[in-house]
């Protein structure tokens, strides 16, 4: 008899499946990944949008626009050191690293009357629509 079992989410056990999830080994280490979350409205003039960037300066967010295509960067930093008696460190955490986020938009923006605001770990935008170009008659020769 083999020991193997044939991997089909259709015909396993969920308590099985269940039982394994409880008892499997977890992680100690409370870091996330850094990650950037946005939220975008939309209006007849422009978009609206608001991206989570915590413990990130002001200096060292970088917004670009080209076209339809918004990017957004952040160099992140973070030193978190627990000291006990006598100033000995038992325990150190820092990390450092960049988080990116670049998504498209129904409509090409106009760079030049973007705003961009950064309080309290949020970064927000105002990104107006791009007027459209006006029709011109081409006269047939």
């Amino acid at each position: 008899m083999s020991n193997l079992r044939v991997l089909d989410p259709v015909f396993s056990d969920p308590f099985d499946a269940a039982f394994r999830r409880f008892f499997a080994p977890t992680h100690a280490d409370d870091s996330q990944p850094l990650r950037m979350r946005i939220d975008v409205s939309e209006n007849d003039q422009g978009y609206q949008v608001t991206a989570d960037v915590p413990g990130v300066r002001k200096e060292d967010i970088q917004v670009r626009v080209d076209g339809n295509v918004v990017r957004i960067d952040a160099e992140c930093r973070s030193e978190k050191e627990t000291k006990g008696a006598g100033d000995k460190v038992l325990r150190s955490e820092r990390y450092y690293g960049t988080m990116s986020r670049s998504f498209s938009l129904a409509s090409d923006i106009d760079e030049i009357k973007v705003e961009a605001k950064y309080a309290d770990g949020v970064l927000s935008l105002q990104l107006p629509k791009k007027a459209p170009a006006a029709a011109r008659k081409i006269t047939v020769q």
